[in-house]
């Protein structure tokens, strides 16, 4: 069974920055091979993708955060990384990482992010 912990998240005021970070363990197959994704929900709003990174370390942005986040990837520990500047009170949500391969998608617990002064 595949698991995620995600850290990283908190408080941080307007302006600010956040890394988010999610380790994945327990696969079958290797990390990878998953293309790697964060996405958002904040309270009353569907979950919407922020970003991902393929299996061949492409990547793609909501357009609300290109300029100010990066996603990132690390196959030999198994770490997918958000790194989040100049966070604005719209960024605040709940992300989950979340691991997909054909056939298959994960979903993390979720670690929140409030961004408030």
């Amino acid at each position: 069974q595949v698991q995620f912990v995600e850290s990283g998240g908190g408080l941080v005021q307007p302006g600010g920055s956040l890394r988010l970070s999610c380790a994945v363990s327990g696969s079958r197959s290797r990390f990878s091979s998953y293309h790697m994704g964060w996405y958002r929900q904040a309270p009353g709003n569907q979950r919407e993708l922020v970003a991902e990174i393929t299996n061949t370390g492409s990547t793609n942005y909501a357009d609300s955060v290109k300029g100010r986040f990066t996603i990132s990837r690390d196959n030999a520990k198994n770490m997918v990384y958000l790194q989040m500047n100049s966070l604005k009170p719209e960024d605040t949500a709940v992300y989950y990482c979340n691991a997909r391969r054909p056939m298959f998608d994960y979903w993390g617990q979720g670690t929140q992010v409030t961004v408030s002064s």
